[in-house]
């Protein structure tokens, strides 16, 4: 995010404009995530019964990883709805920022997991394909912990017991767009009175 430095204060109504925008397409992710999700659950079993055990692993890895993504979101989610419910002018410039940097960065990462295309790769037989699934594998190893390895086996047993299930059609409206550069705040000058804006 990008301010210049002589500005000294953003309007609240400009301000509030923004988070609202930042926490509307949060809400979008979550909705489109929440249906993948479900498919890539049905999908990790389909690979089950075709004896791909590594692969439904890798899918349930990924899966487990977006699901925390979807945690984050919903706190981020909240604290843009408290501050647009309650923005002061003192602070105005900081929490913009701040809360714009935050949503930023949960629509960058959920965007690099999301794509229809990776999950399609992990499905594929090619050689080009068992490198990249070595390549998700590596770096979902960085960010689930031990308990997460845990629930991911927990879910892929689960997923062994339970019933057959038709495959739910995957959502194929396009995500919301990621911002990626970085964001002009417009200036303004400051009014003496305070505003209470509601979401």
């Amino acid at each position: 995010l990008k301010l210049n430095s002589h500005v000294s204060a953003l309007h609240p109504v400009t301000g509030s404009q923004q988070l609202k925008q930042q926490r509307d397409k949060l809400k979008q992710y979550q909705k489109k995530i929440t249906l993948q999700l479900e498919k890539e659950r049905h999908l990790a079993k389909q690979l089950l019964k075709d004896g791909k055990k590594e692969r439904a692993l890798l899918l349930l890895k990924k899966k487990r990883y977006q699901d925390q993504l979807l945690d984050k979101t919903d706190i981020q989610i909240a604290n843009l709805e408290r501050m647009v419910q309650d923005i002061e002018f003192a602070q105005i410039e900081i929490k913009v920022i701040e809360g714009l940097k935050a949503g930023n960065d949960c629509l960058k990462q959920m965007h690099e997991v999301m794509s229809i295309e990776e999950v399609e790769r992990i499905l594929e037989e090619t050689q080009e394909a068992i490198e990249y699934q070595k390549q998700i594998d590596e770096l979902l190893a960085v960010f689930l912990t031990a308990e997460d390895e845990d629930a991911v086996l927990a879910e892929l047993e689960a997923i062994t017991q339970g019933q057959d299930i038709t495959l739910p059609e995957l959502p194929t409206d396009p995500l919301p767009a990621v911002p990626t550069g970085e964001t002009e705040l417009k200036e303004a000058p400051i009014k003496p009175e305070r505003e209470m804006l509601a979401a």
